[in-house]
């Protein structure tokens, strides 16, 4: 798996009593997993943003271009 470039928001929701997980750079996956700890979400969100990155290579499709790598 080549190195992931991709942004990940991570706060803590009183509501759900965990860290909710965004993926920004991903779009229709803003929201996209959770961890009981801050570390268990960064674990959470790369394994969501790895999986994205194979569904795209077997859907063919191009992989989104990381939003910080588009600002200037």
């Amino acid at each position: 798996m080549e190195q992931i470039k991709y942004r990940m928001v991570i706060q803590w929701s009183n509501e759900d009593n965990c860290f909710l997980v965004a993926l920004p750079d991903f779009p229709g996956q803003y929201l996209r997993t959770h961890g009981d700890t801050y570390e268990e979400a960064v674990a959470n969100g790369k394994e969501a943003i790895e999986s994205l990155m194979i569904a795209y290579q077997v859907d063919n499709e191009p992989l989104p271009e990381p939003l910080f790598c588009r600002m200037g």
